[in-house]
């Protein structure tokens, strides 16, 4: 138990480390044309928008139905729809993917969004490597998928806002590292409350599907370009196709549970040894 949730926290640390270093993703956009963005980051919308989904449909929701009774798991998942819609307007927290973006014209409002959204991101990651190391590896690159286009549009929003470089970057990398603490949080609560991970699992699902197909979706349609378009739907396929790999090629994780009911397993077979050399002791 406390072996195996040890390693729990180490993988979490690093995914959400890993995580809060892709805030540095901005700086690299200095360096690129303003014209060559604009075309590139529509792009990796798409595949964001793919492995969202595909890890909603292919991970989240299968482990979700498999460790609740799926109107449970559904219900909650349609809870975590709601609750999102709700941050995102009394924090307007719009993910923009443009480096001119006007709804994020206040650069703070924007650090406060973005902070909370790192939060739970880091709480999503915790949840799911509780689960699994599979599927928390599964949901890491998702989310590592979304943040790069998010963060590009976030550094680009608080220069647009007046902050300078030097100061973008800080608050960029502070409101990313808010995912460490996140991870750490859910942890220490998990270990509080058993089987928590479990109510966690559809939360992640509705978060990513609301992500998914309500912010990242509709960017795209507002492609008229047919060839463009077709690239754009080949990422989105190509997003959800590497999630349906990681699917297909992990082997199903072992929880605590699970780790527990072998443990189980072993001790009874181990009584049953020892009974058998105690009787063959007692004939002799």
């Amino acid at each position: 138990m406390v072996y195996y949730m040890h390693m729990i926290y180490i993988y979490s640390v690093f995914a959400t480390v890993f995580i809060s270093l892709l805030s540095l993703v901005g700086v690299f956009t200095l360096s690129l044309k303003r014209t060559f963005l604009q075309k590139i980051v529509l792009f990796l919308v798409a595949f964001s928008a793919g492995t969202m989904l595909g890890s909603t449909f292919f991970h989240l929701l299968p482990e979700s139905v498999e460790h609740l009774p799926a109107q449970t798991a559904f219900q909650l998942t349609f809870a975590s729809l709601v609750i999102f819609f709700l941050i995102e307007k009394v924090l307007h927290w719009h993910h923009c993917h443009k480096q001119d973006c006007h709804t994020h014209s206040i650069g703070y409002m924007n650090l406060i969004g973005d902070g909370l959204h790192n939060f739970i991101d880091g709480m999503i990651i915790a949840t799911t490597f509780a689960v699994s190391p599979p599927l928390g590896i599964a949901t890491t690159l998702a989310i590592a998928a979304h943040e790069i286009p998010q963060e590009i549009g976030d550094f680009g929003v608080l220069l647009h806002a007046g902050f300078s470089t030097k100061k973008a970057l800080i608050f960029n990398v502070l409101s990313a590292g808010m995912a460490v603490l996140g991870a750490i949080i859910s942890l220490l609560l998990i270990e509080s409350v058993p089987g928590l991970q479990d109510y966690l699992l559809p939360f992640a699902a509705g978060g990513f599907l609301y992500i998914g197909a309500v912010d990242l979706l509709p960017e795209l349609r507002k492609e008229t370009v047919r060839i463009k378009l077709i690239g754009l739907v080949g990422m989105f396929l190509l997003g959800a196709g590497l999630m349906f790999l990681l699917q297909q090629a992990t082997p199903h994780g072992h929880s605590e549970d699970d780790h527990g009911s072998e443990l189980e397993v072993h001790e009874v077979i181990d009584g049953h040894f020892d009974e058998d050399l105690d009787h063959i002791e007692d004939v002799h």
